[in-house]
């Protein structure tokens, strides 16, 4: 496959950084395929707060309760996108990169793609997007 030219996106394009194009699949998919390295895109509703993950680049993170009663922690890049002002009990959407583990798996990759070359992903509440 040839690379692409900076800044220029393509459907279905698989870049270096992950397995698949933007996938269809649920997270209960993906959890009981185990299946990681995937973008997913999903809407759950915030249970927990954590506290910020400042090794190497900063996280915010948070855990979402899913329709499918499996809950999915969330790691927001705060280095490359804004804090998301989230409260417990609220519903937010996002798009980003599944991780599988036992708990029910994690997302990151919630922000834009600092190279411009993925489309990269984004976390919606309350209307605004963050990314």
């Amino acid at each position: 496959m040839r690379p692409l030219k900076a800044g220029r996106r393509t459907a279905g394009w698989r870049s270096r950084w992950c397995r698949s194009p933007w996938g269809s699949l649920t997270i209960s998919d993906r959890y009981e395929k185990q299946d990681t390295g995937r973008w997913i895109e999903d809407t759950g509703f915030v249970k927990k707060l954590i506290p910020d993950d400042n090794d190497g680049a900063r996280h915010q993170r948070f855990i979402l309760d899913m329709a499918n009663r499996q809950t999915l922690l969330i790691a927001h890049n705060i280095d490359l996108a804004e804090r998301v002002p989230v409260a417990i009990g609220e519903r937010i959407s996002f798009r980003g990169m599944y991780e599988w583990n036992e708990l029910g798996g994690l997302v990151h990759w919630t922000h834009d793609d600092p190279m411009g070359v993925e489309e990269g992903g984004w976390v919606r509440y309350r209307r605004n997007v963050y990314r």
